[in-house]
């Protein structure tokens, strides 16, 4: 299954802003997969040294080398950029040592988040005449449609939990605090601050010594897809076997699933059951395009 983007114009030339993690390597692999070579712009204090492996053209720079990355894309004639890979939170405002124009768009931000600062430098972007697109285009395949997608549903504990743990969560998202929560018989065990999910979920075991957890990771109300979108992958399901967390709520049409395949059948061994549940602002859409289907 070819893992690209419906339409990927052809003429474009592709830039990769690479994190760390799989994520730049899926993007690389499934735009090679319809003949495109992107150019890599790697963020030295995150992303790979694989990377050098794989990509063509790489280029390394700093968190803060916001002039730097901004000529070398200019110089490889790059139109439309993807942002792939996690930066850690906690990177972004400690280990940044601002060139000039990093520094002047750091000055200018309202709030200091993560969404306010990429955004910002995303708005640099086309600014430069670079189109920033959705981190998922390529990917689509990994974007779980709703419902169930493990063989086994949640029971009624964990559904239970799992409707409480969605209203908790969406308001911590909407805080720009964390997207994951960790409930237990309805009651908030723990909740994602800068630590990431899987540090989050061995935190609640500490708590619970133990006892059975439910994990939700939601996206936030506005989620921009060009960047921060939610990932769950093997080691989490990894980490929940160990923490005795046996289900995993997530957001349909806006979480990645990183291998999903071996991710949903280590959940499956696992006696995890994953279940993609409908944000909120596509509840009406996915209610339309079921009456569509309905009428044919």
């Amino acid at each position: 299954m070819a893992l690209a983007p419906e339409s990927a114009p052809p003429a474009a030339r592709w830039g990769l802003i690479a994190g760390n993690g799989r994520f730049p390597f899926l993007v690389l692999e499934a735009a090679r997969s319809q003949g495109i070579e992107m150019a890599v712009i790697a963020l030295r204090e995150e992303a790979s040294p694989e990377l050098e492996r794989v990509a063509t053209r790489l280029h390394w720079v700093s968190l803060g080398e916001l002039s730097r990355a901004l000529k070398l894309l200019r110089q490889e004639g790059v139109s439309k950029a993807v942002m792939a890979g996690q930066v850690k939170h906690n990177k972004i405002f400690t280990s940044i040592r601002p060139d000039w124009k990093m520094a002047k768009l750091l000055l200018s931000l309202p709030k200091k988040n993560t969404d306010s600062l990429i955004g910002a430098v995303a708005a640099v972007l086309e600014s430069e005449g670079i189109e920033l697109v959705d981190s998922t285009a390529f990917l689509k395949p990994l974007v779980p449609e709703p419902g169930v997608l493990t063989h086994r549903a949640p029971d009624g504990r964990e559904a239970a939990d799992i409707a409480y743990g969605r209203r908790i969560a969406r308001q911590i998202a909407g805080l720009d605090l964390g997207q994951t929560v960790v409930v237990r018989d309805q009651a908030c065990v723990a909740m994602e601050a800068m630590e990431g999910t899987d540090e989050t979920i061995e935190r609640a075991a500490r708590i619970t010594g133990g006892g059975p957890l439910v994990v939700v990771k939601v996206s936030k109300p506005q989620q921009d897809m060009r960047f921060d979108v939610p990932v769950v992958g093997l080691p989490t399901v990894e980490v929940m076997k160990r923490s005795n967390a046996t289900a995993l709520a997530i957001d349909a049409r806006r979480t990645l699933l990183f291998d999903r395949a071996r991710l949903i059948e280590a959940a499956d061994a696992a006696g995890i059951a994953i279940e993609a549940g409908v944000p909120e602002p596509l509840a009406e859409e996915v209610k339309e395009t079921s009456e569509r289907e309905q009428k044919r």
